[in-house]
């Protein structure tokens, strides 16, 4: 779960990802490589933001898992519910990494995780806005565990106790860091792991 910013206040972002096998040519290999679709009405700087954390997706699946073709033989279709409800910004991209990788090894992420930050393209997680209407909306949603940015470490700490009580926060400033707390799993190890089959 994503946590969004609105002039209302913090809102619990949800994304959806879904995978749609290819179809084969004469030799049974996938038509062409894989792609991204995306709906929810999303504006530009989300939109942007769908591609960069696909790159990212795609690049750290081949660091986790050398051997998986699974972008190469599936299109991704990502949505973002109440698509009536416009939606900007930059903060859902490693939440939207972390669903494709989700969906790509087969791996649940923990019920009970939200997370914000913007991803770069090398995988650098970077400050949001609105942490502290964020957090208030993952209490809301029943949320016990947070990952933020590590550049607004310092913005959570200095929010009233109340809302950080029973909160387990984590800071990320790499994507392998929001990996190992979303995904259960040291990021490196599972790295080293597949590179030894």
């Amino acid at each position: 779960m994503g946590l969004a910013w609105t002039s209302m206040g913090g809102s619990a972002l949800y994304i959806e990802t879904q995978s749609i096998e290819r179809g084969k040519d004469g030799e049974g290999k996938p038509k062409g490589g894989g792609t991204l679709k995306t709906t929810g009405q999303l504006g530009e700087v989300m939109s942007e933001s769908t591609q960069i954390a696909y790159t990212v997706a795609r690049a750290r699946l081949a660091q986790v898992e050398p051997e998986s073709t699974y972008f190469e033989d599936y299109d991704i279709h990502m949505h973002v519910p109440e698509g009536a409800t416009p939606k900007d910004g930059p903060s859902a991209g490693v939440t939207m990494v972390t669903a494709m990788l989700s969906l790509a090894l087969d791996k649940p992420v923990k019920n009970d995780l939200a997370m914000t930050g913007e991803i770069s393209l090398t995988g650098k997680v970077l400050p949001v806005g609105g942490i502290k209407e964020k957090t208030m909306a993952a209490r809301r949603a029943g949320i016990k565990t947070i990952i933020f940015p590590h550049e607004n470490k310092r913005d959570f700490d200095e929010l009233p106790e109340y809302l950080k009580d029973g909160i387990d926060a984590h800071f990320a400033s790499d994507y392998e860091e929001v990996f190992d707390v979303a995904l259960g799993g040291q990021f490196a190890l599972h790295a080293m792991h597949s590179q030894e089959l």
